[in-house]
């Protein structure tokens, strides 16, 4: 994660992030009563912001976010490689990446392309190379 979140992570995040964890399970659950019995990690969140712990403790509020963001995600590779699964067919098992690409892109955006209108789409191909007979 630090690589792919440079701006949100330093170089010692390992040891940062420990220290943080520390000191957040024995606050959270020593301290602050406000977090006893909670069911959830929205509702922990949701606490967190409203006791303004999520400032101080911005790593593991960090690692909140990064758990929301995992279901949405994945889903959003399958989708991916099914898409794939079916475009890529045994008849065009040997397309390259970019066709692969321009078969995708639209069949995972289809409710964007289907705002745009035919007209637009076949001006454009028509525009991107000379052809033997116009569209």
């Amino acid at each position: 994660m630090a690589k792919l979140y440079p701006d949100d992570f330093d170089e010692n995040i390992t040891v940062t992030l420990k220290n943080h964890l520390e000191t957040y399970i024995v606050d959270i659950r020593d301290v602050d009563e406000r977090f006893s019995n909670l069911q959830g990690l929205v509702v922990l969140s949701e606490t967190l912001v409203k006791t303004k712990k999520h400032l101080s403790y911005p790593f593991v509020f960090r690692l909140g976010e990064f758990s929301f963001l995992l279901p949405v995600a994945t889903a959003t590779v399958e989708r991916t490689f099914s898409a794939m699964k079916l475009i890529k067919s045994e008849l065009r098992k040997r397309m390259n990446d970019e066709f692969m690409s321009g078969c995708l892109v639209p069949y995972l955006e289809r409710k964007i392309f289907n705002t745009i209108s035919d007209e637009t789409i076949m001006n454009t191909f028509q525009e991107m190379k000379t052809r033997r007979r116009q569209l």
